[in-house]
């Protein structure tokens, strides 16, 4: 059993039970009257039981002048330092100004400075549009649809914000009618992204939008960039139309730009187009590494941009 002693002086005329006085202090003029005797030592045991430790009814300033004079309580001892088993060589310490460890070295540290923890608020949440009114379903993705803009997107934010996703991007089915070799739906303030930006924001002008750029939905070839009749995708040239069709999606209201394309030199290009614009405010969300994988196929079926000729090899990273 704990215990804690404080040096406080008698209260006059009072006598002393613990912590609490037998009966009510007695105020003089708005001052307690304090007899001059000297200090006399109080024992407070803590640990009785389950029970909270009790409190005095001294005042802040007497527990203040009490410390002041010295007669600090005492607290539990620092827990000893764990010993090390029997053979552990002894050795200087290692000059390390950073040890990372400290911040993994028990479970509730842990929980305060992991970089990693994932809630709703933390997806982003994929939607294929198209300009119908009808949702139509995926074939390559069961369970998944093409939504139409003005009707089944909206529902389906909804329903996201409801369990607190919030944020969503965008990914268009665009009408083979408007497609040509240079892309240039990509950048039509009327397209059917930049008019679903605008709906939703009118909607609910807090959620977060995220935009594809790339003129693999707006291209007669399928491709992520212009294409050569040598069957060389231009660079240059196809980031050009990219920093238009990310400024086009900024002006409609999108939050975050995220150019999928891999064309060398896109990303700075963008950052300048936005800027130059007055979109500093804009962010981008670019894709590090985008692999020459099948497994992007669900989703070019989803938007009906599979390359008319060819790969994507030259322009995104061999994963072998």
């Amino acid at each position: 059993m704990a215990s804690t002693f404080v040096n406080v002086g008698p209260i006059k005329g009072l006598d002393y039970v613990g912590f609490r006085p037998s009966r009510p202090l007695k105020l003089n003029s708005g001052r307690t009257q304090f007899d001059p005797r000297p200090l006399r030592r109080l024992t407070v045991r803590a640990g009785d039981g389950d029970g909270p430790v009790g409190k005095t009814r001294l005042s802040d300033a007497e527990c203040e002048a009490a410390v002041v004079a010295g007669n600090v309580p005492q607290a539990p001892p620092a827990p000893p330092k764990p010993a090390a088993p029997a053979g552990t060589p002894v050795v200087p310490l290692l000059p390390l100004s950073r040890r990372p460890r400290r911040n993994r070295r028990s479970p509730a540290l842990r929980a305060a400075f992991q970089e990693t923890s994932l809630s709703p608020a933390n997806f982003v949440y994929p939607l294929f549009i198209h300009e119908g009114q009808e949702d139509t379903p995926i074939g390559a993705m069961p369970g998944c649809y093409r939504l139409g803009w003005r009707h089944g997107l909206v529902e389906e934010v909804a329903k996201a914000r409801d369990v607190g996703v919030n944020s969503i991007v965008l990914f268009p089915k665009i009408p083979d009618a408007l497609k040509n070799a240079t892309g240039d739906e990509a950048y039509n303030d009327d397209g059917l992204v930049p008019r679903s930006i605008r709906l939703l924001k009118d909607k609910f002008p807090d959620l977060v939008i995220y935009t594809d750029v790339a003129l693999d939905p707006y291209s007669s070839d399928g491709h992520d960039g212009i294409v050569r009749e040598d069957g060389v995708i231009m660079n240059d040239e196809t980031v050009h139309q990219l920093c238009k069709q990310a400024v086009s999606q900024a002006r409609a209201g999108a939050d975050v730009v995220s150019p999928s394309d891999m064309m060398d030199g896109r990303v700075g290009a963008i950052r300048t187009a936005l800027d130059a614009e007055g979109f500093h405010h804009v962010s981008i969300m670019s894709y590090t590494a985008k692999y020459a994988s099948s497994f992007y196929g669900p989703f070019r079926e989803a938007l009906d941009s599979n390359p008319r000729f060819g790969d994507k090899k030259t322009y995104v990273v061999l994963f072998s």
